[in-house]
């Protein structure tokens, strides 16, 4: 068997691996295994890459494999959960990037005296060039917003379709005079890779921070389809298969992220221009209640739902919620933790929390299964969560989460909110749940809430 067949069999196994690791990720259950399986295709993917290239000098590359697997250990140890969805947009950024890099060098050949550039390389290298353009500028943006860095809030200015339609223009045309005289030195060249950088800030900026989990699905996405033109650019088939693959799974997730909002992606990406909603203001009478309170009602109700939002991830709170749970169970009662979609910001961000925590899986109930039985919910508890479970998505035809469901936690007969002030959430909506008479708010740090409400049942 000779070294281009073995190597094409190479290739089977790692996208065997990978379709087999994205299978077992759509379960919490396999999701760790599912991982360490794709990384075992990538690791395949990329020796038997550099056994095609007959790469002899290994030295910088070993280099770089041991900075980016120290850099990698590092982040991923050391990142609090809170962090991790801005550490997710910096990945996405660097997949862009690594593409727009690949192209790049793709045109520039393998040689000094380097081969004429061929239209398809071209083409295809450009393709990759702006959509990873876009990535890498994009997730930065992403990455600002997320961590508070940038305002959260969508930015306008007047003109700013026309703005970024001029950019999508210029970039088609300087791609369109590019692939007809390629040239590595060509000024064209220049202004595409600029152009697309410019046009991933722009396309972000508009884009409220209640989108975020489908912005950051949508750059994965994005990170995936530069790739697979990179793949395309340089000819290497794994590559192009790979990308398909993160491509095809961000969109599917895209998807999946503006069902879960009710609305389309154009909605999503062009509802930033224009005029701005406004939300009513939300006034009533707070209800505050002490852990005593909340103790005495948790031991008397028969059934509990949690509903956990960034709140928890910000107090590391997902321990000793689970412990309460387990407390709550042992005395026969019925608990359950109710996942929106969109809670956090990332998505799957609560299930990743609650899973480090060790909350059995089967005691997630997605957002379409705990709402018909919301109403006989004794108690709702809402650890840090605002817009997914904010009642103006119903019933507030300005608010700028109108129309996005939500988890009916104003049907249970009584709601806890644990949150340390009355400030809004990440899309800036004051909620009319926190004035409802059947809502008790706890404020405070809620992991030294709810571990003094754990001490009230331990000294029973």
């Amino acid at each position: 068997m000779d070294r281009f067949t073995l190597i094409g069999l190479a290739y089977v196994v790692a996208v065997a691996f990978f379709v087999l690791g994205l299978k077992q990720q759509s379960s919490p259950a396999t999701a760790r295994r599912g991982n360490r399986i794709s990384a075992a295709g990538m690791l395949v993917a990329v020796v038997a890459t550099l056994w095609s290239e007959q790469i002899i000098s290994l030295q910088w590359i070993v280099l770089a494999v041991l900075a980016g697997s120290l850099t990698g250990a590092l982040a991923a140890r050391k990142v609090a959960m809170t962090g991790m969805p801005e550490m997710v947009a910096l990945f996405n950024g660097s997949g862009g990037m690594a593409s727009l890099l690949v192209a790049w060098a793709a045109l520039y050949g393998g040689s000094s005296t380097p081969e004429p550039i061929s239209v398809f390389v071209a083409l295809t290298a450009v393709l990759s060039i702006v959509i990873g353009g876009v990535t890498v500028s994009g997730s930065l943006i992403a990455w600002g917003k997320l961590s508070e860095l940038l305002p959260g809030r969508a930015l306008v200015f007047g003109l700013q379709r026309a703005f970024n339609g001029a950019l999508l223009l210029a970039i088609l045309v300087s791609g369109v005079l590019f692939i007809l005289n390629p040239s590595v030195d060509s000024v064209y060249l220049g202004l595409i890779i600029g152009l697309s950088l410019l046009l991933g800030v722009m396309a972000v900026i508009p884009i409220g921070g209640a989108d975020m989990p489908v912005v950051i699905s949508l750059l994965n996405s994005y990170s995936g389809l530069a790739a697979c033109a990179a793949g395309f650019a340089v000819r290497n088939d794994i590559l192009i298969v790979a990308g398909m693959l993160v491509g095809a799974a961000g969109l599917i997730l895209t998807n999946i992220m503006c069902k879960a909002m009710n609305r389309s992606l154009a909605h999503v990406l062009f509802s930033g221009f224009g005029a701005v909603k406004t939300a009513s203001k939300a006034e009533g009478e707070v209800k505050p209640a002490t852990t005593e309170d909340a103790f005495l009602i948790l031991e008397a109700a028969s059934s509990i739902t949690f509903v956990p939002g960034y709140g928890m991830a910000v107090a590391q709170a997902q321990h000793v919620v689970r412990e309460l749970g387990e407390l709550l169970e042992a005395g026969g009662r019925e608990v359950n933790y109710a996942i929106h979609p969109v809670a956090g910001r990332m998505p799957g961000h609560m299930n990743v929390l609650l899973a480090e925590a060790n909350v059995p899986y089967e005691q997630l109930v997605e957002m379409e299964d705990i709402n018909p039985r919301m109403s006989m919910v004794d108690v709702a508890v809402i650890i840090g969560a605002n817009d997914v479970v904010n009642p103006a998505a119903r019933e507030d035809e300005a608010s700028p989460i109108y129309g996005m469901p939500i988890i009916n936690v104003d049907y249970a007969r009584t709601v806890f909110v644990l949150k340390r002030s009355m400030a809004s959430g990440f899309a800036g909506v004051d909620n009319p749940l926190f004035f409802a008479d059947n809502t008790r708010m706890l404020f405070g740090d809620a992991k030294a809430s709810i571990s003094a409400v754990i001490d009230e049942f331990k000294g029973t």
